[in-house]
């Protein structure tokens, strides 16, 4: 039974017991009490009514957010998967590698493509020195750096 329904009930027991409503003070209340009931019975009605359309709307919310979803999240598996492709080069994940100038101690962070390179000037000192990695690959000075100048071999 719903509220309304309640409060139908309380209006016709109200009539049947005959309540002098215009001459009797307890009547008069009586009247007035079942009027407001009355009206805050229709209120929630109309309130469990918008509840409704705005618990339908949130659903049909929701799945078309799940629609986008699914597309976004697809793109994103696609895009992974040309990752692992092996025709492009390029590494997002670069390693970086940390160095000490041997002329002035300074701390130099270098990428793979320096490291590849063997030599690197020191933006402290502008001094010149050799990255030895792997040993000597160079047959012409035998540090395997390329780089221009001599270097002292024990």
């Amino acid at each position: 039974m719903t509220i309304s329904e309640k409060v139908a009930y309380l209006k016709g027991l109200a009539d049947g017991l005959d309540i002098d409503a215009e001459n009797s003070k307890e009547g008069k209340l009586l009247t007035h009490i079942i009027g407001i009931l009355e009206e805050v019975g229709m209120s929630i009605e109309d309130l469990e009514d918008s509840i409704e359309a705005m618990g339908e709307e949130i659903d049909a919310i929701s799945d078309d957010l799940s629609d986008v979803e699914e597309v976004i999240f697809e793109e994103d598996d696609e895009d992974e998967d040309d990752d692992d492709c092996c025709c492009c080069d390029e590494d997002e994940d670069e390693d970086f590698f940390e160095v000490e100038c041997p002329n002035c101690g300074a701390d130099l962070t270098i990428d793979e493509s320096v490291l590849a390179a063997g030599c690197i000037t020191c933006p402290a000192c502008d001094s010149k020195f050799a990255i030895d990695v792997n040993g000597c690959e160079d047959d012409d000075c035998g540090c395997g750096c390329g780089c221009d100048h001599d270097h002292d071999h024990e």
